[in-house]
């Protein structure tokens, strides 16, 4: 019997620190995808002209600290949602869902640990601006790593974490098609559009609060039927007492 109940604790505590992780590391992902893009040209080719702008390199820089956070934040989102779906993954798909999680938080740590390399040499006055082509080379390869690398690798998981749940009726259908949508788009679009790449953090927003919802629900109903049960037992408890109490009434009249 207490098994059975800590088996249902954790299949209820899952799905809801799963959503809580999911929502932490969407929050922080937008807001410094959002810095970022405020506060740095989206073209990598113009001058780092920006970068004299000491108000930029400070929110910049926050952008960058978010990140490792946030990263952390997915790691728990990914290892709940596996823990979550146990025996019933398939291998194919929990490989891809694996993978493009783990390779998207390597390429979102690499591009971060480059743009604030990048940023604290500038400001040591090392690179010598405008026009310097270590700054021209480091844009280009932290724009490459972050906006096709990273979001390409959100996109595979985007698809196998839709394909799951529509498996193992973990998501309702509309969200893990929104998921096939959005995936689409950063597939085709992210390099033509760097804004694109919130739609991954904006996707995982949603699946952590539909997923919020339905525990929300599934403990209230659970708690509705708590005192039926609850009274169907004091019941049987009762009857077991009288049963007791005339056996052994009767047992003294037989002596």
């Amino acid at each position: 019997m207490t098994a059975t109940r800590n088996d249902s604790r954790q299949a209820l505590v899952a799905p809801r620190a799963a959503a809580i992780a999911g929502v932490i590391f969407s929050v922080l992902l937008i807001v410094g995808l959002g810095l970022l893009r405020l506060s740095v040209p989206a073209d990598p080719s113009q001058p780092g002209a920006w970068l004299t702008d000491p108000d930029r390199r400070s929110a910049v820089r926050f952008a960058l600290n978010l990140f490792p956070f946030a990263g952390i934040a997915f790691l728990w989102f990914m290892g709940v949602l596996r823990n979550r779906l146990g025996a019933q993954e398939d291998q194919f798909i929990a490989t891809a869902f694996l993978g493009s999680g783990l390779l998207f938080v390597v390429s979102l740590f690499s591009a971060a640990a480059l743009a604030a390399g990048l940023l604290e040499t500038v400001g040591d006055g090392h690179i010598q601006l405008p026009n310097s082509e270590t700054y021209y080379f480091g844009r280009r390869t932290i724009y490459t790593i972050l906006n096709v690398f990273a979001f390409k690798m959100a996109a595979v998981f985007m698809f196998s974490t839709g394909t799951i749940g529509l498996r193992t009726a973990f998501l309702p259908r509309w969200v893990a098609l929104v998921g096939y949508a959005c995936a689409l788009v950063l597939l085709l679009v992210i390099t033509n559009w760097a804004w694109i790449g919130l739609l991954f953090p904006l996707w995982v927003l949603l699946v952590s609060a539909v997923v919020l919802t339905m525990e929300f629900r599934r403990r209230h109903e659970s708690t509705a039927v708590d005192p039926v049960v609850q009274a169907v037992s004091q019941d049987d408890g009762r009857q077991d007492e009288s049963e007791r109490h005339d056996q052994e009434t009767h047992g003294t009249s037989y002596r």
